[in-house]
Formats: structure tokens, sequence, C-alpha cells
């Protein structure tokens, strides 16, 4: 089974879509969690709008901590979601960054392509 981190800073947008992607993708062969540097404490309405349009149920996630997720460790893979310095370092084989623009504040369809973005980049995290 692989474990994988997706971390971004307020763990309500980017890193709850990769978290789902890797679920979805990941054929049962894959523990996915997320986490933030800085949790928002929320999931984004428009992250679960935009997962719902796929089938997925984003609502039954939580925003949470890192301090939260650390008993997990170590991961296979901690992949960041492009926010630097703000993410702390976390037992991991691989660490990753990927460059994605945070979504919070983008119309519908702008938030769609990097939700499309992050499920293709999960595919080929895990070679899909």
């Amino acid at each position: 089974m692989t474990r994988v981190l997706f971390v971004c800073i307020e763990n309500s947008n980017r890193s709850q879509i990769a978290q789902a992607f890797a679920t979805i993708h990941g054929d049962g062969q894959v523990q996915a969690y997320s986490a933030g540097s800085r949790p928002s404490g929320r999931v984004n309405p428009k992250a679960i709008a935009a997962m719902q349009e796929l089938g997925y149920d984003l609502s039954v996630h939580a925003s949470k901590s890192l301090d939260e997720v650390k008993e997990y460790a170590p991961f296979d893979a901690v992949v960041t979601m492009g926010c630097g310095d703000a993410c702390p370092w976390m037992p991991a084989k691989t660490h990753i960054d990927w460059q994605i623009p945070d979504p919070r504040d983008m119309a519908p369809q702008d938030f769609n392509q990097v939700r499309d973005l992050i499920s293709n980049k999960v595919k080929e995290l895990l070679g899909k």
C-alpha cells in the first residue's frame, strides 16, 4: 500500500482535491492524506462543488493540520502544492513540489482547470 501526503497552506482546496484524486485513481492501493501548514478549518465550497461534478463527495473531508497526520508518517511521498517555505518537512521517501496556482478565489471554470491539472499530476505520480 502506497502512502501519500498532499500539503498546502490552508488544506481547503488543492491538497484536498489531490487526496480525493489519489483515492479515485489509486485503485485501492493508495492511502492518501492531506494537511495544511495553516489549515483554514474548512474545505472550500468551490472545491466541494468542483469534485461533486465528478461524483466525489469532498464534503466528508476535513481541513487538518500537519500535526493531525504526522502519526501516519513516514510517507512514500509528500507532495507540496507550491506553498514553498510555508510547508515544513515531513518524513517521506521522496518530497515533490508541484507549482499549482491557488484556485481559492477563481471563477468556477478556472477552478475546474486547476482541479483537472491536479488530477493529471496525481495520475502521473501514480503511474496511471
